[in-house]
């Protein structure tokens, strides 16, 4: 079972149908208990950062997050849910930290003259080609964005993929069996329903 966290994040409808469409057994969650059943552990998220972690506090969901974080076991954050795994953001600084999970900021984009956010799509580079989660995807995959901030990684070994966008930037990065995108893979089509099919697929084996 595949636990969507629900938080009143804007996009889980369109994650949720898209988690289905690849066969998972997917089951919104809005309170800690049902996290106890699930196998996997999707975090979407849109919209201020210091809004979303507000949402999962309030529903008793951080410190369960930060449990099964902590126990590695499978995760996938999209968007927003990407940046919470890390330590904080120039949106919220010093009010509201992030999980912490990777070390390193999550910062605005800061090239003179740039269109802020960043919507549409735009090339990945996939800075670990073997990692499971890009199984059968072309060189260069397209994908599609919607943001003003991007998370800065620490320890350059944890990104997954880069793409350019003024200035160049960790789209996604994971360690062990945790793994966030900056992108949106339900936006996707093709490419994004083929990324969420293997991290379905992955989640009964790492279990």
């Amino acid at each position: 079972m595949i636990a969507l966290i629900d938080y009143g994040s804007g996009n889980i409808r369109s994650v949720f149908k898209a988690l289905q469409k690849e066969g998972a057994e997917v089951r919104l969650v809005s309170t800690p208990e049902p996290l106890e059943e699930a196998d996997g552990v999707v975090l979407p998220g849109v919209g201020a950062f210091s809004d979303c972690v507000e949402g999962i506090r309030s529903r008793g969901l951080w410190e369960p997050v930060s449990r099964w974080l902590g126990e590695g076991k499978p995760f996938l954050g999209i968007c927003v849910g990407y940046q919470l795994l890390f330590e904080e953001s120039e949106e919220s600084t010093g009010s509201t930290p992030g999980f912490g999970f990777f070390r390193g900021r999550v910062r605005r984009f800061s090239t003179p003259g740039l269109k802020v956010p960043q919507i549409g799509w735009n090339s990945l580079r996939l800075d670990q080609p073997d990692h499971p989660l890009w199984a059968g995807l072309p060189e260069n995959p397209h994908v599609f964005f919607v943001h003003s901030y991007h998370p800065v990684p620490e320890n350059p070994s944890e990104v997954t993929s880069s793409a350019t966008y003024g200035e160049a930037f960790a789209a996604s990065a994971a360690r062990g069996r945790v793994t966030g995108m900056q992108f949106h893979p339900e936006k996707s089509q093709e490419v994004g329903l083929t990324i969420l099919r293997n991290f379905i697929r992955g989640v009964p084996a790492a279990s």
